[in-house]
């Protein structure tokens, strides 16, 4: 009987930990709300987001308001986009499996009214965008549904609207505990309101009009002490726009600034250091902390939204200090800068080299052989990702397993991540470039997290690189 019970026991371990690992790695759910044609970088993070469409689960794209685009929506715009995408679909397929067809996306195409923020919101205002959005959060899917908002929040306003009005408490709740909103800051009046309406909501969002203070203005601002060549529009040009098929020439030219609303969605591409569900872990769309902002800090900006108090907590700016690590010509390979920047952008650009040649591989894949092109590499750690150990022992971690799929040489680099821990202070790992490294634990009072980042990057053409986040929980003795 004893020996039954342990088999029992273990056969429930397996499932339980089968069933996790499929959710833990799941595509994310993502419906995309755009006033595509108010700014060309709709159209840039569009191109961008199909380039993700095998490894990011698109159930919507839905045209819409905004502060800057009051009276229209375009959804033939993003019809265009998926076309040209059509046009290069089977190609992109030889380098990764799993990319939808052209007819697939175009079914998730939609529009919200033509009406600005909140005259949007109500008895007799639902569309075909808030509609399609309440039918799939009621599919029966048990993945969280992102909301990835580019311009106007007023069709998911509606369709909360809508779920408040016909559903009773207990289901509005499991319903409103599935959405995960990411705003691209404020750009109509609907955001606060859902903000206050939905103190449960699970919200991202640099709050008010305010651009130049918010996380994602950093994926295309120019920042002191780098060369920012990654976002120059002779980078573009060389890189996504000319020579790489159809999507690559529906990428429009910069005209206010580089894809302002990809930030809203970098965050859910797998790439081993992305977690969704974690906003505070930090992650290529930028680092948040649940807070309510002090309102007395706040700049007001010029769009005509909303200027008030937040009411609630809120997913917002975190600050990250950040030293980069720059090639040495002699010896250890890299070493750490002399500059240290200490802010919210930091926390996203400081992948932006990262994710722009994702970007820039990913666009060579719509015409080269799987041969001619660059394939990312595969960190591969020889244990448990997260680990427990106590104040002062000793631990490895061996990453000597890794490869890449095309042969190429590739670079180890480890680090830690304070912010994304409960351990505030930074460890000290050396070398940081050798395939396994050797750590004692620091002496804790209490239970901390430590965060270590390896990232493994190929010296192929652009450079690739991935990541393992190793979660070490210390114990005080």
């Amino acid at each position: 009987m004893k020996t039954l019970r342990v088999h029992y026991l273990l056969i429930l371990f397996l499932l339980l930990f089968q069933k996790g690992f499929s959710q833990i790695n799941a595509k994310s759910r993502v419906i995309i709300l755009s006033d595509i044609e108010a700014d060309p970088d709709d159209a840039q993070s569009f191109v961008r987001l199909l380039l993700y469409s095998n490894q990011i689960d698109i159930k919507g794209m839905i045209a819409t308001t905004s502060c800057w685009q009051k009276n229209r929506v375009a959804p033939e715009s993003i019809k265009k986009i998926v076309k040209a995408y059509g046009r290069v679909q089977a190609n992109l397929n030889k380098h990764e499996a799993g990319f939808p067809t052209e007819n697939e996306l175009l079914l998730t195409i939609k529009q919200g009214l033509a009406k600005y923020g909140m005259t949007g919101v109500g008895k007799g205002q639902d569309s075909e965008g808030s509609e399609w959005i309440i039918k799939t959060l009621e599919d029966d899917d048990p993945r969280p549904l992102h909301i990835s908002v580019w311009g106007g929040a007023n069709t998911l306003a509606q369709a909360l609207f809508k779920l408040k009005e016909t559903k009773n408490a207990r289901e509005l709740q499991r319903l409103i505990s599935k959405l995960r909103v990411y705003t691209i800051s404020d750009q109509d009046d609907s955001g606060i309101w859902i903000r206050n309406t939905f103190p449960d909501l699970h919200y991202i969002v640099s709050p008010g009009d305010d651009y130049g203070s918010a996380t994602w203005i950093a994926i295309n601002s120019q920042i002191k002490g780098i060369s920012n060549e990654e976002i120059s529009n002779r980078w573009l040009a060389q890189n996504i726009q000319q020579g790489h098929g159809p999507l690559g020439a529906a990428y429009p030219d910069v005209a206010w600034g580089l894809e302002g609303d990809t930030p809203a969605y970098l965050n859910l591409i797998p790439n081993g250091l992305n977690n969704p569900e974690h906003p505070n872990w930090g992650g290529w769309g930028g680092r948040y902390e649940l807070y309510k902002p002090d309102f007395s800090k706040q700049k007001k900006g010029n769009s005509g939204v909303p200027f008030e108090p937040e009411t609630r907590a809120i997913w917002t700016n975190a600050t990250d200090y950040y030293r980069h690590f720059i090639p040495n010509n002699f010896g250890r390979a890299i070493k750490l800068d002399t500059t240290q920047y200490n802010d919210n952008k930091a926390s996203l650009w400081r992948w932006r080299e990262d994710f722009q040649n994702d970007f820039a591989a990913r666009m060579d894949w719509c015409l080269a052989e799987y041969s001619h092109a660059n394939h990312p590499p595969v960190p591969v750690i020889n244990q448990e990702d997260e680990i427990t150990v106590i104040s002062g022992q000793g631990f490895g971690i061996d990453a000597s397993d890794t490869y890449d799929p095309d042969g190429d040489s590739f670079s180890y680099l480890w680090f830690d991540y304070p912010e994304a821990g409960t351990y505030k202070k930074s460890l000290n790992i050396s070398p940081e470039n050798y395939n396994n490294i050797w750590l004692t634990a620091p002496e804790v009072e209490k239970q901390e997290s430590v965060h270590i980042i390896l990232k493994i990057t190929d010296k192929g053409t652009p450079q690739l690189s991935r990541y393992k986040r190793i979660i070490v929980t210390v114990l005080p003795k």
